[in-house]
């Protein structure tokens, strides 16, 4: 060679951030105004510009979801003339490149078999686009008219059916206990003091924003909607608000999954914890992708293990302070957390842990006299 040459690669590593999904929602429901549009909302927005100044089922739930959510809420939503045709704007949405964490359905469902058709197509997304959501889903509200409408236990004898016998742990069933109710759920689930990792049912959160006792509703009998109610449509494995005796405001109860009995997805923040973990780890699988840096060999896989971490790791710091511990969203990683199994020399499977914290939900005191000091 006659003269020397250099070259300079700039590499990259693919240390960037994540894109985040997460606290985005899509509100599909009936609304006269930007019908089959898709709309980006945020806290400055005009919901009656947007939405029209009359109310409409969309607006309803939308404005509930603003306000309980509170700081840097965003979502998108698609005005439909028939709330039965959500089907159609969840094509829509994805077709136009919308990603988000959940598919609020404002328009009551019917029949168990539209609840089993949000769940199949949920699965569906994530086998066509890679991206996983799961659906909050309306139920009706009762009918309280004196004398010829219902009684508690007929309502929630007639409702139960949606949920009874069905495995469906992607779908979130949502009685209108008030009237818009799905969208004080869904903006619980977004608040900005919380994370994917918290339940709806956090007492510290604070109390409902927009409804309170006085508005709960009653049968046809005029008796109120009580904590029994609550606790027999939370057995129903439906999500709804709930209180407590002698402390004031309106909570929620938890956030329920149809998932089968002995299943890890019972509950909304089993599964949001390991969703965001799998839209992590997804980006990094497909960078991996003919990449022989990871390759059988113990370096080999430990560049690969430590590549894969990454998500674990970031969702598992904890913030101390004035002495108090914030956890994060899954405990501390650990060696160990992942495996790679090589099938060929060409595939490989991955296995990885992730390990939520405990969350107090059924809490017992006992209390004591000590009378041995004589004193």
């Amino acid at each position: 060679m006659a003269t020397g040459r250099i070259t300079v690669n700039a590499l990259n590593l693919m240390q960037g951030p994540f894109p985040t999904v997460e606290k985005f929602f899509l509100f599909i429901g009936v609304s006269a105004t930007n019908v089959d549009q898709i709309l980006y909302l945020n806290t400055d927005s005009d919901l009656d510009v947007e939405l029209g100044a009359a109310d409409s089922e969309l607006k309803r739930n939308v404005v509930a979801a603003k306000a309980n959510a509170g700081q840097n809420w965003a979502a998108a939503a698609i005005p439909v003339a028939d709330g039965a045709l959500w089907d159609a704007a969840v094509d829509f949405a994805m077709n136009n490149n919308i990603k988000v964490e959940t598919i609020v359905v404002c328009t009551p469902v019917t029949e168990q078999a539209q609840l089993t058709a949000m769940h199949a197509k949920a699965m569906d997304l994530n086998t066509t686009y890679g991206r996983r959501a799961f659906f909050i889903a309306a139920a009706r509200m009762i009918d309280g008219t004196p004398a010829t409408g219902e009684s508690w236990s007929e309502y929630i004898n007639d409702i139960k059916d949606l949920t009874e016998t069905l495995s469906a742990f992607r779908v979130s069933p949502v009685p209108y206990i008030y009237d818009d109710a799905v969208g004080i759920y869904a903006g619980r689930l977004c608040n900005a003091q919380v994370s994917v990792a918290d339940t709806p049912m956090r007492v510290a959160t604070g109390s409902i924003i927009g409804q309170d006792q006085s508005t709960l509703p009653t049968d046809k009998n005029g008796i109120i909607y009580s904590n029994a109610h609550a606790i027999a449509l939370n057995n129903q494995r439906f999500s709804v608000p709930a209180f407590y005796s002698d402390y004031e405001g309106v909570y929620w109860s938890d956030g329920q999954l149809l998932d089968a009995v002995g299943g890890d997805f019972t509950v909304v923040e089993n599964l949001r914890v390991i969703d965001k973990a799998a839209r992590m780890v997804r980006i990094i699988l497909i960078q991996l992708i003919g990449d022989r840096r990871f390759n059988s060999t113990s370096s080999g896989e430990a560049w690969a293990i430590r590549k894969l971490s990454r998500p674990l790791k970031n969702m598992s710091k904890s913030t101390e302070f004035n002495g108090m511990t914030f956890p994060a969203e899954i405990k501390p990683y650990q060696d160990g957390d992942i495996v790679i199994n090589w099938i060929t020399r060409e595939k490989v499977e991955i296995y990885m842990v992730a390990r939520p914290y405990s969350i107090p939900k059924d809490i017992t005191a006992n209390i004591m006299l000590d009378l041995s000091d004589p004193v």
